[in-house]
């Protein structure tokens, strides 16, 4: 299972900033790399020029149909494939996580990691933070092989990984060192609330726990992500210039284009927002900046500017928040019953024991999959404003449309309505595609 600690901080963050890249010899290597398995993949979209799109239907739902029918059979099936293939992985993630659970708390072990953290610690505050960071590495080494099936041999299958086994592993053990600080932190802070305000922790906890995960959003640009990519300023010349240009446009504060070098890990093309306060940035991958037009980058680059202009990211804390609120509540519910009636074999008896901590993480990360549909509404729904942004932003309906049909190498293209509803955090590629050509139709846009 994913760790919990960084579970809320998952829902939002992939919402950041850079844009460009001066690329050295190493980068040019491993960029040729990624071509290579790109190509390798079989993801393949049917070439049009710009007389094709000249002659599309001015019918909205026609044209989306046009581009639909781009996307090669195999292409589809294949990428219907990976993504439904995730939602059966949601499931084993879940059950990993109440199974380390169950192992930890059976047997009293969890009782006795926390009397080590004790010994070591000697305060409780200490003592948590040592109980945080074993229970989140502990949690890691027992789901280590989902992790690498998951993160590194599907991703190898389906021809999106660029890693070997060796260097993936190696960025897993350092993020797994960055969560197992956060993990300290985290869990030290959620008990001495949890201590300070007694039953009705729940309520303060949801003020703490927005506190801390606006502070993970706030650093994760600065002091997680360079971690693993490096982040380079673009040279001058036009893409450069039309990003500065939509940005100044709209008041956003950012006076150079940044990218960062995502092929050392992917053949994926992206673009994001990340931060929050002054870390607030916009970025894009040197896969999108590479393999994609200009048309294309200023769609997309167009999308995410639209976010920022629109301050999702403290749009979506507070939607999280009465969200929290929620989960924090049925977790003392549920908590105080649980304890009530394993206090004999797991040696924990109050929900102020850290020793409860895989008991609480296994009703929180239920309490999040239940609620996946309403995570990714509140993503899903500002997507789709992001568009709508982009569009009247950089007024590229093609250049969108055929950034949205290179998405389908990892995102089903075409799902039903209660599926999109319940596993898609993003609008679909149909839905995507509809809108832009929706916009050409209305503005008369060729």
């Amino acid at each position: 299972m994913k760790n919990w600690s960084t579970a809320l901080a998952a829902i939002t963050l992939g919402l950041g900033l850079t844009l460009g890249h001066a690329a050295t010899a190493a980068d040019t290597n491993q960029a040729q790399k990624a071509d290579a398995a790109a190509q390798a993949s079989g993801f393949k979209i049917r070439p049009v020029d710009d007389a094709w799109r000249a002659a599309l239907p001015r019918n909205a739902d026609a044209a989306t149909q046009a581009y639909m029918d781009r996307l090669p059979a195999d292409v589809v099936a294949r990428s219907d494939a990976y993504y439904t293939g995730g939602y059966w992985l949601q499931l084993w993630n879940l059950l990993a996580g109440l199974a380390v659970a169950a192992v930890l708390m059976s047997g009293r072990r969890a009782a006795r990691l926390r009397d080590w953290a004790q010994r070591i610690g000697r305060g409780p505050v200490r003592r948590d933070m040592l109980f945080g960071a074993a229970y989140g590495g502990l949690s890691a080494l027992l789901t280590l092989p989902l992790s690498i099936y998951e993160d590194w041999w599907r991703e190898q299958a389906y021809g999106m990984s660029t890693q070997t086994l060796v260097a993936w592993l190696g960025e897993a053990l350092l993020m797994q060192a960055v969560n197992m600080a956060l993990m300290a932190l985290v869990v030290a802070g959620l008990y001495a609330v949890i201590r300070r305000a007694g039953a009705r922790w729940w309520i303060w906890g949801t003020a703490a726990g927005m506190a801390m995960l606006a502070l993970i959003i706030a650093i994760s640009p600065v002091l997680i992500e360079p971690l693993f990519n490096t982040y380079k300023p673009i040279e001058d010349g036009p893409i450069k210039s039309a990003v500065l240009q939509m940005a100044h446009a709209d008041g956003v504060p950012v006076d150079n284009v940044f990218v960062f070098d995502a092929s050392r890990q992917t053949t994926r093309i992206s673009a994001n927002v990340a931060g929050l306060f002054g870390t607030a940035a916009v970025r894009l991958n040197d896969n999108l900046l590479r393999r994609t037009s200009e048309a294309e980058i200023r769609a997309v680059m167009g999308h995410e500017l639209g976010h920022y202009v629109m301050n999702h990211m403290a749009k979506t804390l507070a939607m999280l928040t009465p969200l929290l609120f929620v989960g924090f509540a049925l977790m003392q519910w549920a908590m105080s019953r649980l304890l009530r009636r394993f206090a004999g074999t797991t040696g924990v008896s109050r929900i102020d024991d850290v020793a409860g901590l895989p008991m609480l993480a296994a009703v929180f990360s239920l309490f999040l999959t239940l609620a996946t549909p309403i995570n990714n509404s509140i993503t899903r729904v500002q997507e789709a404003e992001a568009d709508k942004f982009g569009l009247n932003l950089s007024r590229e309906p093609h250049g969108f449309a055929e950034a949205q049909l290179r998405l389908v190498e990892y995102r089903k293209a075409d799902p039903g309505p209660f599926e999109e509803f319940v596993f898609f955090h993003h609008p679909s590629t149909r839905h995507r595609i509809h809108d832009a050509m929706r916009w050409r139709e209305a503005t008369g846009t060729p």
